[in-house]
């Protein structure tokens, strides 16, 4: 490897047992923690590969529609390939999101009310002559949305669901918040809402559930989560989600 769009972007996260969660779960449960990649999620995996793959065929600019995660690694990753990288986030993006980026070198628009507004805009920008759009989800070498609130759902991810026995489990936001605190105090990490959203499945008990009503068989291995992390959280932005929700 002599030259740096050679070498992934990405670390080999560790996957670590959780004695908390094998509690609560009554099964050994284990952690993959995606949320210790350099830009905090496992977003670098997919658009760091995407964004070194295209390089290498010329493309010269890079444009992602993000307000978070992929945002971020993909600003990560043209500041480590040295390309310009333009990132569209919608209005309600954090504040020290928006730094982050800028900080990793990025050109920040801030435009539309939801993603799938800037993500329109995104578009629009990626038609000029040498650029490249990203998409924060929808594309086979990228894993799944950041934005839970996204209005249309990833390709690949459809298809899954089409082709495996798929459960599919609705959490509310006040479940999402009570897994991030829970998590912090049994693991010492601060997670993002759609990180928790998918933690609360054990935290709130909703896998045990499913196995007592017989639609989920019981485990014969341990039972794996993803951490997938996330960037656009902090402890002061926890507070405002536990005010809002009344939690407080």
């Amino acid at each position: 490897m002599n030259s740096q769009d050679e070498v992934p972007f990405h670390i080999v996260s560790p996957l670590k047992e959780s004695p908390a969660l094998s509690r609560k779960a009554g099964t050994q449960v284990l952690i993959k923690l995606e949320n210790i990649q350099p830009v905090g999620s496992f977003k670098i995996r997919g658009i760091g590969h995407f964004c070194q793959k295209l390089a290498k065929e010329g493309c010269k600019k890079f444009v992602c529609s993000s307000g978070g995660n992929a945002g971020l690694a993909a600003a990560y990753a043209c500041n480590k390939l040295g390309l310009p990288a333009t990132i569209v986030v919608p209005e309600q993006t954090l504040n020290h999101v928006i730094q982050r980026l800028k900080d990793l070198g990025a050109e920040v628009v801030v435009t539309g009310k939801v993603w799938d507004d800037a993500d329109a805009h995104a578009h629009r920008l990626a038609e000029a002559p040498g650029s490249v759009y990203i998409s924060p989800f929808n594309h086979p070498l990228l894993c799944i949305a950041k934005c839970l609130g996204a209005k249309t759902v990833c390709d690949r991810a459809l298809e899954c669901a089409r082709k495996y026995k798929v459960i599919s489990v609705v959490v509310d936001d006040r479940e999402a918040v009570q897994a991030i605190e829970m998590f912090l105090d049994d693991e010492l990490m601060l997670v993002e809402a759609a990180c928790g959203a998918a933690l609360s499945a054990v935290y709130s008990g909703h896998i045990q559930r499913l196995q007592q009503e017989g639609k989920l068989q019981q485990l014969q291995g341990p039972l794996i989560m993803i951490v997938c992390g996330g960037s656009a959280i902090s402890l002061s932005e926890l507070q405002n989600f536990k005010s809002q929700l009344g939690m407080v």
